[in-house]
């Protein structure tokens, strides 16, 4: 029987739309090169051990927290979460009341918190992916028949393979804060955290931690799921959450001990602390640097049985574990602090306490209170964090630090404690911040902080805040010594002001290098009833 023409002519058009939307977008265009030379140069730096002689050097810890915004701790006033052993710290150190992170997603907040260089001059732009689209049926699915909201697919021709993906990560030709201590004589440490990524090249132990316990990826969970005394809770309303769950304890989301996996009975956030005072017990003796990594708040959302009723007055079941989760992490904190004091350490430590950026609205979680957006926002509400350091015997307690700092800066001040130098040619963007802190420099730390994440760009001096982006055109301008939670729009009424920020801007951005990896989707937030677009 022969095939009438029209229906042949729709075969064949079907067959074509079929090619069309099933084609593979993956493509070896985006494979990771790094730098050869830049590597060697490092190598050999890091080769040329420095005399010691009898140059005191503090032992240096850093804690990070997870997705904790400025309304999630009580050292601000800008919520109802009670965290009276962080509040302690802040009493017995020195609060920021404008730290800034370099990004509003956790990965190259952490490549510029870790290196004291903006993330743009290596290319770590965007956060890490564990997923791109895989064709063009899956973008149109995923745009007009799932609700995503607030997130969007973004349409790109070509994505990045497995192999290029799963070599995202920070640059091997970088040198981390643990590589210039080590080169020091320090014993370094990271436990909890790394997403800095997860192929062999890209673990802790290459960076310059002598040991390492946790897991390697942006996220996993605080226990088995189902694990007795162990509440979990799914969070329908958020989009991401399913993905979140997906990873279990499986791969990069697995509980690694110096690289080995293990497996893991207890609450992360407890064990986090037992192992960050193992390390610290063990190498009291000698100057150590240790990254305390919390995931908490980040999600899945667990909880011990025990935290949540503690909070039962909290109707919302999402804050309810919410709070517990933050209630448990800062025990924990207290943990660290008691140990530290108990052993003496206290009094040869330099600490600091920070977030990698702000609070995740989009979970339910947290509302950043008056601050504007959240995670995945140039809004204050996703890159204005809350931050402590204590050195005691070197800087006094009590006090609020006002001009604006930035996460690097750690690097920086470390690296001045320590009594030790950069590697000659290699800018660092962080500040010593130990002159502004002691008084005995005149001035500000920064002149401006640099924000971008492909069409989402802001930055910001002591007085103003500049957001543009360059898909939709939007601009807004605030002044923030007025009015620190970004109201109202000052954007008409000062066209030079914007011109010279714009041009900063333009100047930072040519220290960039191209991204080593795309964006894969954007983030959409709601302020004053118009909608924004970030990349990411």
């Amino acid at each position: 029987m022969r095939i009438k023409w029209p229906v042949m002519a729709l075969i064949i058009v079907l067959v074509i739309l079929a090619f069309y939307l099933l084609w593979p977008l993956a493509s070896n265009e985006f494979d990771i090169h790094y730098d050869e030379k830049a590597i060697a140069e490092k190598n050999e730096f890091l080769s040329k051990k420095t005399e010691q002689g009898s140059v005191s050097r503090p032992n240096i810890i850093l804690i990070t927290v997870d997705d904790l915004g400025m309304a999630d701790c009580s050292l601000y006033g800008e919520g109802n979460i009670q965290t009276p052993h962080i509040d302690r710290l802040g009493a017995e150190g020195i609060i920021f009341d404008n730290a800034y992170t370099t990004s509003p997603v956790c990965a190259p907040s952490r490549a510029a918190l870790i290196t004291g260089r903006y993330q743009q001059r290596f290319g770590f732009e965007f956060t890490i992916h564990e997923r791109y689209l895989h064709n063009r049926l899956e973008y149109f699915g995923f745009n007009y028949f799932i609700d995503s909201y607030p997130w969007e697919p973004r349409w790109v021709a070509a994505s990045p393979d497995q192999a290029a993906i799963e070599k995202q990560g920070l640059p091997t030709s970088e040198i981390t804060l643990a590589e210039y201590l080590k080169k020091e004589g320090y014993l370094t440490g990271i436990i909890g955290k790394w997403h800095l990524g997860y192929d062999e090249e890209h673990l802790p132990s290459n960076f310059g931690f002598d040991r390492q316990y946790g897991f390697f990826s942006s996220h996993t969970l605080y226990a088995y799921e189902g694990t007795p005394g162990i509440v979990d809770l799914k969070i329908d309303a958020d989009w991401t959450d399913p993905f979140i769950w997906s990873g279990q304890r499986n791969k990069e989301h697995a509980i690694y001990k110096n690289n080995v996996k293990i497996h893991e009975e207890k609450y992360l956030t407890d064990r986090i602390t037992e192992e960050s005072i193992s390390f610290m017990e063990e190498e009291k003796n000698a100057p150590f640097f240790l990254w305390v990594s919390y995931n908490a708040p980040h999600t899945p959302l667990q909880a011990p049985e025990e935290y949540l009723e503690m909070h039962k007055d909290i109707q919302d079941p999402v804050k309810r574990m919410y709070a517990a989760m933050i209630h448990s992490l800062d025990d924990n904190i207290g943990e660290l602090m008691n140990y530290l004091k108990e052993s003496g350490l206290d009094q040869k430590t330099l600490i600091f306490f920070i977030s990698d950026n702000g609070g995740a609205e989009y979970t339910m979680t947290t509302d950043n209170g008056r601050y504007e957006g959240g995670k995945n926002t140039e809004f204050e509400g996703g890159v204005k964090v809350p931050m402590v350091i204590k050195w005691q015997g070197v800087l006094d307690s009590g006090q609020r630090f006002q001009p604006m700092v930035s996460s690097m800066d750690i690097f920086s001040t470390s690296m001045a404690a320590a009594n030790t130098i950069a590697m000659p040619d290699r800018p660092i963007d962080g500040v010593n911040l130990l002159p502004f802190l002691q008084e005995t420099v005149d001035g500000e730390p920064h002149e401006y902080l640099f924000w971008q994440r492909g069409i989402s760009k802001a930055l910001r001096t002591n007085e103003w805040k500049l957001l543009f982006n360059d898909k939709t055109g939007d601009q807004l301008l605030y002044n923030l010594k007025a009015n620190k939670y970004e109201n109202p729009d000052e954007l008409d009424a000062n066209s030079d002001i914007v011109h010279q920020l714009k041009d900063a801007h333009a100047s930072w951005q040519l220290t960039h290098a191209k991204p080593l990896w795309p964006a894969v989707i954007y983030y959409i937030a709601e302020k004053d009833g118009k909608e924004y677009y970030f990349e990411q």
